[in-house]
């Protein structure tokens, strides 16, 4: 089908155009140029004066997996309160269901989200739930760094070799796109009734640093060319102090690119008589001077909402502050665990309105919009619903500083977010949720919209109140496929799962499989997931890895 979109304002900062007035064409699921004068388009749709975008990305938001099932066991409740009757089998805010969740989606102009935190023993599960989720691309990274084989390869001197083989081998056994750590070392140390764990500090059973663990898996990454850096959750998430962990950590990959992220959790500071403040400038300041760093901020956003989280350590430590008062903790197959407590943020607490202050301030002292990406890490900060206010908020200073008027009275005087006057332009916001996302993750053909690229297309009216302008799409079309009118849901579409492969040595099998039986009782074929496993028999889309030399 050949669809034409006269006359709107292209922001493809990928390609060099930021408010471009232009047609666009779609043939099926493709962009193509322009067919010429004797072309007779199927559709089309004038969208003069109108802001177009290709479809927007969330690097990071918890969509599927154990720890997400989980929550929605946890937070029944909700699902009660939240039914959705437009959308089938829909209901769930914070814990949506896999249909609610790609129908929120699409309904704001995303057409990708990608799952941050897929374990190895539970990737199955993880895939068969995104394969439920309609509409949206989706994809997986594994998580390691607290799994006993790793830690036992680095214990006992295996060498980087057996660590990058062992790392490319999970990747294409349960078909991941990257590679994330959590808390690394700090979940397995957990296990043997060690409550913190700093950088530098040994694990209680491997006597292996998170340092080490951290750096160990970012060469592994970077060596085998994946197009993600390694995805880092870092030590101390959530306390006071925690910034100068942070900026170890930093320090700690020597040059390796690395991608942290949630940062907001990682930016406290000790000043004041509370003994919390913002260390927001400290790190945007090391991250501006970092060319191999990008992050994503996990925004706080006011309201009810659960955490859920591989950082079980973390996740005790904020337990009794859990509302409604219940949470639940777990191993998982050794190798790694899981934490779901629901949280209330509220703006009248100091300590939550710093948090959302902080988000803010790192969003708008962080230099390249190519380096830093809009997230709330869903649903711990806040449900991906507020993206649009998160947006706004942005966009208008103005209403930003109501917005500040209106927290805890002492929070304003710990941060410095009521001095900054920037501002964030439409060109900013389509490079940090769509052209960046898709570069950072290799996505060659999503995230703009040259020809060749994905028919993934959001349509805009440019409305000052650029909450409701994000919140409800004209037009969004998925792979050529117009699934959205006014916002609302016209048609059913289905994304794609993206994966990596990079290339290992096959005798890295034979130890593997006798881990796996001797310590996890759990066959190496429970790992292997097929191709007609993914999307119900679709297939995944591949990507190629291409090692990098570093500067």
């Amino acid at each position: 089908m050949l669809t034409k979109l006269t006359g709107g304002r292209l922001f493809d900062p990928a390609n060099g155009r930021h408010g471009e007035v232009a047609d666009l064409w779609l043939h099926d699921d493709r962009i193509v140029a322009d067919p010429g004068p004797g072309a007779t388009p199927e559709a089309v749709h004038d969208v003069t004066g109108r802001v177009v975008m290709a479809g927007a990305i969330d690097i990071h938001s918890h969509i599927a997996g154990g720890k997400v099932n989980l929550a929605r066991l946890l937070m029944g409740e909700e699902h009660e309160l939240h039914r959705f009757a437009g959308h089938a089998c829909g209901s769930g805010i914070a814990t949506p269901s896999t249909h609610t969740t790609g129908a929120r989606y699409i309904e704001m102009g995303f057409t990708a989200a990608f799952e941050p935190a897929m374990l190895g023993s539970d990737a199955r599960h993880a895939h068969l739930e995104m394969s439920d989720i309609p509409y949206i691309d989706t994809g997986g990274y594994l998580v390691l760094g607290n799994d006993d084989f790793l830690l036992d390869l680095i214990a006992t001197n295996a060498g980087q070799a057996a660590v990058n083989d062992y790392v490319a081998w999970m990747l294409t056994a349960t078909q991941s796109l990257a590679v994330k750590v959590v808390n690394p070392g700090g979940i397995n140390a957990f296990k043997f009734n060690a409550r913190t764990l700093d950088l530098d500090e040994a694990g209680p059973h491997y006597g292996v640093t998170p340092r080490t663990v951290l750096t160990t898996l970012a060469r592994a990454v970077n060596e085998l060319g994946l197009p993600h850096p390694l995805h880092v959750h870092g030590c101390n998430l959530g306390v006071p102090g925690n910034i100068a962990t942070t900026l170890d950590t930093i320090q700690a990959a020597s040059g390796l690119p690395m991608h942290m992220t949630h940062i907001q959790f990682h930016s406290y500071d000790t000043a004041g008589d509370r003994k919390f403040s913002s260390g927001a400038a400290a790190l945007a300041e090391a991250i501006n001077r970092t060319p191999t760093l990008s992050v994503d901020i996990g925004q706080v956003m006011f309201g009810q909402t659960v955490t859920a989280s591989a950082d079980t350590m973390a996740q005790r430590h904020t337990a009794p502050l859990a509302h409604p008062r219940k949470w639940l903790a777990m191993d998982i197959e050794c190798d790694a665990g899981c934490g779901v407590v629901p949280f209330r943020y509220r703006d009248n607490s100091y300590v939550n309105a710093l948090q959302w202050a902080i988000g803010l301030e790192l969003f708008l002292l962080l230099d390249d919009p190519w380096r830093v990406f809009l997230t709330t890490d869903h649903p711990n900060g806040a449900p991906f619903t507020f993206y649009p206010e998160l947006i706004r908020l942005l966009m208008d200073r103005d209403y930003r500083l109501a917005k500040l008027a209106e927290i805890h009275p002492d929070a304003p005087a710990h941060t410095t977010l009521g001095s900054l006057t920037r501002e964030y332009s439409l060109t900013e916001i389509a490079i940090m949720t769509r052209a960046a996302p898709a570069r950072i993750l290799g996505l060659a053909d999503r995230g703009h919209l040259a020809p060749g690229a994905s028919a993934d297309v959001t349509v805009y009216s440019d409305l000052p109140d650029r909450r409701a302008m994000f919140e409800r799409p004209d037009f969004v079309f998925k792979g050529g496929r117009l699934v959205v009118r006014d916002g609302k849901l016209v048609a059913m579409a289905q994304g794609c799962t993206h994966v990596v492969r990079p290339g290992f040595d096959d005798l890295i099998e034979r130890r593997i499989a006798r881990h796996f039986d001797e310590r996890l009782g759990l066959p190496i074929k429970h790992f292997r997931i097929r191709d007609t496993e993914i999307r119900h028999g679709a297939g995944p889309q591949l990507h190629p890895c291409q090692r990098r030399e570093l500067p």
